[in-house]
């Protein structure tokens, strides 16, 4: 397939607005990359900079070492998944996954083949004579993907391709992505604003907010490392839980609760000492029987877990969420006793990660 290097792009709009900044990126040769952030990131409009949808303000894009900053994007050899499928409702299936083949003037013997092949691969072999109508939102998208396919691009561009399936397609339509993936040994850009989708298909994740990256890693790194505040609290379901917290010597002390600090956190809120930062704790990692109080205002039961709110001592504005391990029936006012588990450290006026990777 291909390497895609982006280095230093922006994207400004006539209005001055800018919407991506100096954004750098090197894609290897069949790595599967998700761009992930809320909407209005700049995430969309970077996939787009690539495909050669939108131009490039300042930057610039190379493809295998070739410099396609200004090339058209029916030179890119590029092939874009919408979210909306763009099928055309006239057509037959085999009609639509062959029309951008039949454009080209290829050897209808080769379109033939190359159709019946994607079809295969994407459980669509009885469906191509049918017309997009007569098909579910899990197979149109399919169909768009075929149609991808058979042009055999040097890259995969997807954006939002599941936003418009229901939460159980959306999951059978992801896992169909993940094995075309592996199947293909494909180079992919995936535009997403689920997290879910971002870590269980990624190679690696780009976790972007207001035009600017704000990491790039794997999924486990994103979860178990995030380098600024953003990152914690978008990544990760339930989100992060955030405290703030005064450092002392061996501990660190908030409103209703002080937590005892191994040595090694120790050492790394050092030049923190008596000065306020933000402690963060994934829910998860919130765990019964502790020393921390916590009185429950709310149990929700989801099977082999149970997703707790409450709030932390006598601070009722210092609200709490902890998944625990088991069916419990906790009612309002009820207090538990909780343990931090693993610990993240925030830096109050930057957001920037204090101690990253050494925080475990």
């Amino acid at each position: 397939m291909a390497e895609l290097n982006i280095q230093h792009v922006d994207k400004i709009y006539d209005n001055n607005v800018q919407a991506v900044f100096d954004f750098n990126l090197d894609v290897k040769d069949g790595e599967l990359i998700v761009l992930v952030g809320p909407s209005g990131c700049g995430k969309s409009t970077t996939l787009r900079m690539i495909a050669g949808l939108e131009d490039i303000s300042a930057g610039h894009l190379f493809l295998d070492g070739r410099d396609i900053t200004q090339t058209p994007a029916k030179d890119r050899d590029m092939a874009m998944v919408f979210q909306n499928y763009a099928l055309y409702g006239h057509m037959t299936i085999y009609e639509n996954m062959a029309f951008s083949l039949t454009l080209r003037k290829e050897n209808p013997n080769v379109i033939h083949k190359k159709v019946l092949a994607a079809a295969e691969i994407l459980g669509l072999t009885s469906q191509l004579n049918k017309k997009p109508s007569q098909l579910s939102g899990g197979q149109r998208q399919r169909v768009a993907m075929g149609r991808s396919i058979v042009r055999n691009p040097k890259v995969f561009l997807f954006d939002e391709p599941l936003s418009n399936l229901d939460a159980k397609l959306r999951g059978a339509t992801r896992r169909e992505i993940l094995l075309l993936h592996k199947r293909l040994q494909a180079t992919m850009l995936y535009v997403t604003h689920d997290q879910t989708e971002a870590l269980t298909l990624a190679d690696r994740i780009v976790c972007m907010s207001m035009g600017h990256v704000q990491q790039v890693g794997t999924p486990l790194e994103l979860y178990d490392s995030p380098a600024n505040r953003f990152v914690a609290s978008f990544i990760g379901l339930p989100p992060m839980n955030f405290f703030d917290a005064t450092v002392r010597e061996g501990e660190l002390e908030g409103r209703g609760f002080r937590v005892k600090l191994t040595e090694e956190e120790n050492g790394a809120l050092l030049p923190y000492a008596g000065k306020e930062i933000e402690l963060g704790v994934r829910p998860e990692d919130v765990q019964g029987g502790g020393e921390i109080a916590m009185n429950v205002f709310s149990n929700e039961n989801l099977g082999m877990n149970t997703l707790v709110h409450g709030h932390i001592g006598e601070a009722a504005g210092n609200r709490i969420s902890a998944k625990l391990r088991g069916w419990y029936d906790y009612k309002e006012g009820d207090s538990v006793n909780v343990v931090f588990s693993r610990k993240h450290f925030f830096d109050k006026e930057t957001g920037e990660a204090i101690g990253r990777g050494k925080n475990a």
